[in-house]
Parts: C-alpha cells; sequence; structure tokens
C-alpha cells in the first residue's frame, strides 16, 4: 500500500523486480536455515543485523552465527524446519521494504512445534536488496 503525502501525493514504492528479489531472498533464507547452513543464511543477511524477539534485542555481525537461536530452539524443543506460510509485503520504498510474514516450525517427525508471525526488513543499498532485521513473536 503506497504511502500518501498530505497532499495527496502517492510516495514510490520498491519496484516489481524488486519485491521479487526480497522474496526470492526469503526462499533462500529458508532453504539455508533448513539445512543449517550459516552462511548461505550470511549471504541473505545485511550487517549489522537486527532481531527483536522475547523483549531482547540482538545484534548481529557479519562474524556471528545466525544459527545460534535454531541450534538452541533444536536442543531445547526438538526444532527439526521451518516453512513458510504467509508472505505478503506491507510497505516499501525504492529502498526498504516490511514484509509480514507467518512461519511454522517443525519437529522431525512433522509434528508442529509453534506457529510465528514475523516483521522481516529488507534494505536496498547500492542496488543489492538483502534482509536487514526480524521482529518475532516467536522464541
Amino acid at each position: 500500500m503506497p504511502v500518501i503525502e498530505p497532499n495527496g501525493v502517492a510516495l514510490p514504492t520498491i519496484s516489481r523486480e524488486d519485491q521479487e528479489r526480497c522474496e526470492e531472498l526469503l526462499q533462500r533464507w529458508m532453504v539455508a536455515l533448513n539445512s543449517y547452513d550459516a552462511a548461505g543464511m550470511k549471504s541473505v543477511m545485511r550487517f549489522p543485523h537486527v532481531r527483536l524477539a522475547e523483549n531482547r534485542v540482538a545484534i548481529y555481525q557479519a562474524d556471528d552465527s545466525p544459527m545460534d537461536l535454531f541450534m538452541r530452539l533444536r536442543q531445547q524443543h526438538g526444532w527439526h524446519h521451518s516453512a513458510w506460510n504467509e508472505i505478503r509485503l506491507l510497505q516499501s520504498s525504492p529502498t526498504k521494504a516490511h514484509y509480514a510474514v507467518q512461519y511454522t516450525r517443525y519437529h522431525e517427525d512433522g509434528s508442529v512445534l509453534s506457529v510465528c508471525d514475523s516483521l522481516y526488513m529488507f534494505t536496498c543499498v547500492d542496488g543489492d536488496w538483502k534482509l536487514q532485521g526480524r521482529s518475532s513473536f516467536g522464541a
């Protein structure tokens, strides 16, 4: 949905091509996550990368492992893999996009561990879209 200035003029939004790029990055993120591939996840992320969840802010730098959370979920709760339920562009500009996403976390046997809503934020720097931050209602 475009942002409208007080004079009634709509501000520019993300292009269809850039929207497709962001959504491709979300798919790559999930494939890397489910492959336990930290390098693959990092290839989608922009650093510093911010994650807000459970009333805590985590700031990942390029040398941090984005798998830390998922290894903890695996050890403590038996997380095995995740899948997108919904990916929806909420707001955008030519250099930023906010996506409302919902995903399900599963145990190895396919039973549901949790269903989580999140906001994923992409930024574009020098024509390069990356995932800059996430705000999650999940652990």
